[in-house]
């Protein structure tokens, strides 16, 4: 075989998980290659968390303008041009997508443009327009991603019923909208359309919205998106949709009663399907739960050489969670010796307004855990920082183990808090206990003081409430 189709290592897919495997093999002095059929970057940089973000800032400005008074300004006739947003997004997203090829082509990664598919042990073929090729390398990691989940008699069709592909671009900004699910993609469209002046309801299956999260922080962010005017169904389901010219009527089902809504446009955010179709697993040992591969703290599956990372491997499905897989699969590769995925430590972050973010266990997962545990709060009404801002609404919880003093989860929602999880992070990283975080001295005046106050809250010394 000719040795520019010869790897110590390939990846399947260029994505967040991906490129960065690539990019730290290269360092650790691999010949590598990438396969990617779509877009270097993945869903995250080109559909997912970069060009949302730059829609999110897109609606917070709009809800600035028309909140100016209270920082003394006024003006008349504003309005927003829908292309002008949506291209902005996108130009974002080709900047970020177009950097990942430079990174790889600094670290001298081969990049193959196709779909690559398991084709026996150490080989892996790459079809693009009807022509394949076959490569060769001891390790491949798998790195696919995921798709959206699609729900019976809700098939996204791209112009009445989205997912978040046509959400992201919309042609005309709908007067109202139905999102299906609550979870973070969801709430973000839904905290975005409503930021940009349109009707918003969210159907959520389970008891409250954003149910991963800490079960205040839930309740916290349902008041404050009723407050915003959003519409929200707990412990509801769609029995059907039906289609008009340009708008759907959606049934909803809940607590015993249905009742019919009719809107613009329907977005269905209810959970992502893995890609585990056309890799090649059959015949392998590589073992397929629920739409993910199954894998190990170190990405290793049950086939000898064969690694998976990112959504393709299971929740939390983020990108930065993916990222990590691929460098600890990397080192087990190479080695070095690194500690397994530990996804307790993987913080999650969603970009709503208010924004929540948080970190390890919830106070109720605690307790299940057969933890005694002391609960610390501070809420932003007390920080100078989020008043001078005008963003008094939010709080940080802290959950601590009450007989060592560990640091078991901190949970976050408000302004900026998707900044300032990082702290939390490193302090369970660190095994940090709360002597350390009381001892810290917190910039003032800063959001992240209220960070320190709910420490102190958790022991009988919060100074300012």
């Amino acid at each position: 075989m000719a040795d520019d189709q010869n790897f110590d290592l390939i990846v399947v897919g260029g994505g967040p998980g991906g490129y960065v495997a690539a990019i730290r093999a290269a360092q650790l002095k691999m010949k590598v290659a990438v396969v990617e059929s779509k877009h270097l970057g993945g869903i995250c940089l080109n559909w997912g968390c970069i060009p949302t973000k730059a829609l999110l800032r897109s609606s917070e400005i709009n809800h600035l303008l028309h909140d100016m008074d209270q920082f003394g300004f006024s003006a008349d006739n504003i309005k927003f041009d829908v292309k002008k947003i949506v291209a902005r997004s996108r130009a974002v997203a080709k900047q970020l997508s177009s950097g990942v090829t430079h990174l790889l082509k600094k670290n001298k990664v081969t990049v193959f443009d196709g779909v690559g598919k398991l084709a026996g042990a150490g080989k892996l073929t790459v079809t693009k327009d009807a022509k394949t090729q076959t490569l060769t390398a001891k390790n491949i990691i798998l790195a696919t991603g995921a798709r959206p989940r699609v729900v019976p008699g809700i098939e996204p069709d791209q112009k009445l019923i989205w997912t978040y592909f046509e959400a992201m671009v919309p042609e005309k900004m709908p007067k109202s909208l139905l999102v299906i699910g609550s979870g973070a993609i969801g709430i973000e469209f839904a905290s975005f359309f409503q930021n940009m002046g349109a009707q918003v309801t969210v159907v959520e299956m389970l008891d409250r919205v954003l149910p991963v999260e800490d079960a205040e922080i839930s309740a916290f962010a349902q008041k404050a998106f009723e407050k915003q005017g959003m519409k929200i169904f707990l412990s509801a389901t769609v029995k059907g949709v039906k289609k008009a010219a340009d708008s759907v009527t959606v049934t909803i089902e809940a607590g015993g009663k249905s009742q019919d809504i009719t809107v613009d446009r329907v977005i269905s955010a209810v959970g992502i399907v893995g890609n585990t179709e056309d890799l090649g697993l059959e015949g392998t040992k590589v073992k397929v739960e629920r739409t993910h591969v199954v894998v190990d703290g170190f990405g290793q599956t049950g086939e000898p050489g064969i690694y998976a990372i990112g959504d393709l491997a299971g929740p939390p499905w983020l990108a930065h969670k993916a990222s990590h897989e691929g460098i600890i699969a990397v080192e087990k590769i190479a080695g070095l010796k690194p500690h397994p995925m530990d996804t307790g430590n993987i913080p999650g972050c969603t970009y709503c307004r208010p924004q929540v973010a948080s970190v390890g266990l919830t106070e109720a997962r605690a307790k299940e855990s057969g933890y005694t545990v002391k609960i610390g709060k501070f809420p932003f009404i007390g920080n100078g920082k989020a008043i001078a801002m005008g963003e008094p609404e939010g709080f940080i919880k802290t959950v601590f183990d009450a007989k060592t003093g560990a640091l078991l989860g901190a949970h976050m929602i408000g302004a900026e808090v998707t900044e300032m999880i990082q702290g939390f992070v490193i302090a369970r990283t660190l095994e940090t206990t709360e002597a350390e975080l009381m001892h810290s001295v917190f910039p003032h005046p800063t959001i992240s003081e209220a960070m320190h106050e709910s420490v102190l809250d958790a022991y009988g010394q919060v100074i300012h409430f």
